[in-house]
């Protein structure tokens, strides 16, 4: 049985992709910060497949935190097949870069980039010895060509580095059988990050080209693709999916 390792999987955009795997029949470890409540919910949901789902309290801007979490995975599951970088810190006040803390800069940088790194570290070595390996991060559109984003820039910068270091881990892991791509979903607001695409479709979103909504159903759907077997000659990627709605210029 494949194994789904997935930070911060138990609402917003994530809870879509721990359900999936779970439906499709991976086991899977979530990480979760803080929020008992949408544990519990999670696994009164999944009770059936419980045998199948382990939950992690940690904090993705800790080294240690993390690195706890992946041992807490081995121990249970003896292996990590996919990597599922869905935790990602964001400031939502509207300011430009000076007016960032120190704080708030350091914490984009260690949640959304250096998070990766040590995520990678523990679990590269482990996908290496499986000869097999998904790996799934997560940008924003337009992240692939480096666009200045007003009002976010710590975030873009993070995510920007990521994608130069997604590329470059698709390429020096590729022999190991390992695959390294990123998924940007588009302005994916509220309760429709954890809605289907059903729910989405019985709303009509006049802001949004294809007239409805994205999901984290879509998000999820995508991520399911890049993880299969035979998506081996998907790497390196980087996958926008925002139904035609331009997000990063709308401020202009």
């Amino acid at each position: 049985m494949r194994h789904a390792f997935i930070t911060a999987g138990t609402k917003g955009l994530g809870v879509q992709v721990t359900e999936s795997l779970l439906a499709k029949g991976y086991s899977v470890t979530v990480t979760f910060r803080s929020d008992q409540e949408a544990v519990r919910a999670l696994k009164e949901r999944w009770l059936a497949y419980e045998e199948r789902l382990q939950f992690i309290q940690a904090d993705v801007t800790k080294k240690a935190d993390i690195y706890r979490a992946v041992e807490a995975a081995m121990d249970r599951f003896q292996r990590i097949d996919l990597l599922i970088n869905n935790a990602g810190p964001y400031v939502f006040e509207r300011k430009k870069l000076v007016d960032y803390e120190e704080e708030e800069w350091y914490q984009m940088m260690d949640g959304n980039l250096s998070a990766v790194f040590y995520l990678l570290k523990k679990i590269v070595p482990i996908m290496r010895k499986q000869r097999f390996g998904r790996i799934i991060t997560y940008g924003f559109q337009g992240a692939n060509s480096a666009p200045g984003w007003l009002y976010r820039s710590a975030y873009a910068a993070a995510k920007v580095g990521l994608v130069s270091l997604m590329k470059t881990v698709s390429i020096e892991e590729a022999e190991y059988g390992i695959t390294a791509n990123m998924v940007c979903p588009g302005n994916i607001l509220g309760e429709m990050k954890e809605a289907t695409i059903a729910e989405a479709r019985r709303h009509p979103d006049a802001e949004t080209p294809i007239g409805r909504s994205g999901t984290g159903e879509d998000i999820a759907r995508s991520i399911l693709f890049l993880c299969e077997e035979d998506a081996d000659m998907v790497t390196g990627t980087v996958l926008e999916v925002t139904g035609g709605v331009d997000v990063i210029h709308r401020y202009r």
